[in-house]
């Protein structure tokens, strides 16, 4: 899913905890792992059972946000957003969902914030902004 996708969108993302944003992260970073793998590494640092990590991963398909599939007696999981779609998704949430990113005072304050911390940045949102006008012709 593409991260325009996500941002059109008028549904926000559910509610994490931090287990459960470690998990995602550790997803990420992995590709997929199973219950087991993902303890070793998230779970056992955090002085968490295994159950309590299958738990969160059980909590994140039930949300939408990992996919899995069944191998022999386990499941193994995988993120069902990449994480910059995901990043995508709760920028758009904390300001308020996709109607106020439409906003111009919202839109031209981030532009201002992206200005003010990396002009190579602003130049491709420049050229992404050309490029979507051109798609849309």
């Amino acid at each position: 899913m593409t991260i325009l996708a996500c941002m059109s969108r008028d549904d926000s993302l559910p509610t994490l905890g931090d287990l459960e944003l470690e998990v995602l992260d550790h997803l990420w970073a992995v590709g997929e792992a199973d219950v087991t793998e993902t303890h070793s590494a998230v779970g056992r640092a955090r002085n968490n059972t295994v159950n309590t990590v299958g738990s969160a991963l059980e909590r994140l398909y039930r949300k939408g946000l990992v996919r899995r599939t069944k191998v022999s007696h386990a499941y193994r999981y995988r993120a069902a957003l990449e994480r910059e779609a995901f990043q995508a998704r709760r920028m758009v949430d904390a300001v308020g969902g996709a109607k106020a990113l439409a906003d111009f005072g919202v839109l031209a304050a981030f532009v201002d914030a992206v200005a003010e911390t990396d002009t190579e940045s602003l130049d491709q949102l420049s050229a992404l902004i050309a490029d979507r006008k051109r798609k849309r012709k």
